[in-house]
């Protein structure tokens, strides 16, 4: 059809629509994968989530013919409920918990009813791309506050909103990923936790805990409790999700929030409910070996934590730092200031086989974080991830970053 001809969309599209972005047919990875924050593929339990899967066809199969629960599977949200009690030490009922796709569906969720276009959000200085970029398409103003190795700088918190209400902007929300934070890996204290909680209630915030990762623990002390746990003021929300312990293509994670909350969250929720197939399967294997697969591949992942680490010492020296995460699946590494990494990300990937993602995806600002990487451990083998790493201090060196 002549150019002149085709319909135009230009004027139609929504003030609210995203920005597009051109459509690939594949995605390019890299032999040695440090990009993304896959778990180890062999370690997927596909026999326990397979014979899960048939005894619930068994009892339940005809009941795929009707539309579920809004709210997802109940006795999966039961099992959820009965994990968050005895894990996370936050006590809620089944009918508190919304499952949806993934945790990315949730944080979508509870975003689209709390942020108009201009609403101040804090995050920590470097934090998930997926929230970055969902808090960006509703229009909020993005604010970094600062983090050591235990969390977010108290006085910083308090200086940013106290900021943010002098401009007549109070924050619409804290969020934060406590437990081996995505993408620098350290794990908030307790007493950075209740800071935390005391200064969002005393300034009338709330509060949305990310808590992906929290069974991932490697070594060290057991992960403090929740900050959920901590509010009294039910102005706490909780997402996490089973895409990290069992795998990210089930897309099954969960929301609890206040009440209220969630009435508003589940008429935002696109697309019905959490896939029921998929919830057979979790709930089924996870009610009686869930445990002792999140011990097994905590295992697996030990080692290749290990080796990275290992991996970046011997090629990286004292030309670079990096962080020395107890769990979760990232490795956050800083270059001399003055270095830029992120630029020259895609040449390292087309000319050295290596991925990983650059600081700059992980600021709240998208502009610092130059000079930072975050690198994720999870997929490759210990030795793979040794021929990868000395691959990417190599890349640098010829790239002109080291």
């Amino acid at each position: 059809m002549p150019e002149e001809n085709k319909f135009s969309f230009e004027n139609l599209y929504s003030r609210r629509a995203p920005e597009g972005r051109p459509r690939v047919s594949t995605v390019k990875r890299g032999k040695y994968d440090f990009a993304v924050a896959y778990p180890d593929p062999k370690s997927i339990p596909f026999d326990g989530l397979v014979e899960g899967l048939q005894d619930a066809l068994r009892v339940e199969g005809e009941d795929l013919a009707i539309y579920a629960h809004p709210q997802g599977y109940a006795p999966l949200r039961e099992f959820v409920a009965d994990k968050l009690a005895r894990d996370r030490n936050i006590h809620v009922s089944p009918d508190d918990i919304i499952l949806g796709d993934g945790s990315g569906q949730p944080i979508h969720m509870l975003i689209e009813v709390l942020i108009d276009p201009g609403d101040v959000a804090l995050v920590e200085d470097f934090v998930y791309s997926g929230t970055l970029g969902q808090l960006r398409r509703f229009g909020a103003d993005v604010r970094g506050v600062e983090t050591d190795n235990e969390g977010m700088l108290p006085d910083a918190l308090e200086g940013a909103i106290t900021k943010a209400t002098s401009q007549g902007k109070r924050p619409k929300m804290i969020y934060t990923i406590p437990t081996y934070q995505n993408p620098m890996g350290w794990t908030m204290t307790l007493e950075r936790r209740k800071a935390m909680v005391e200064i969002a209630n005393r300034h009338g915030v709330p509060i949305l805990e990310d808590d992906c990762y929290a069974d991932l623990r490697l070594d060290g002390d057991a992960q403090p409790t929740s900050i959920h746990s901590l509010d009294d003021s039910d102005s706490t929300m909780y997402v996490a999700s089973f895409s990290k312990i069992i795998a990210p293509g089930m897309r099954i994670g969960y929301v609890t929030a206040p009440s209220a909350v969630l009435d508003r969250a589940l008429v935002a929720k696109s697309g019905g409910s959490a896939n029921t197939f998929a919830s057979y399967a979790i709930h089924r294997y996870s009610t009686g070996q869930l445990d002792a697969h999140i011990e097994e591949i905590n295992d697996v992942q030990r080692a290749k934590r290990d080796a990275m680490l290992a991996a970046l010492g011997e090629n990286f020296g004292d030309r670079a730092e990096w962080s020395k995460p107890n769990g979760g699946l990232f490795v956050w590494l800083k270059l001399p200031d003055g270095s830029d990494i992120t630029s020259i990300r895609d040449d390292v990937l087309d000319k050295y086989d290596v991925g990983y993602h650059g600081g700059v995806n992980f600021a709240p600002d998208g502009t610092s974080g130059k000079n930072y990487a975050r690198l994720c451990y999870g997929f490759n083998s210990p030795e793979e991830i040794h021929e990868g790493i000395a691959q990417l201090a190599q890349a640098f060196e010829n790239e002109g970053a080291l």
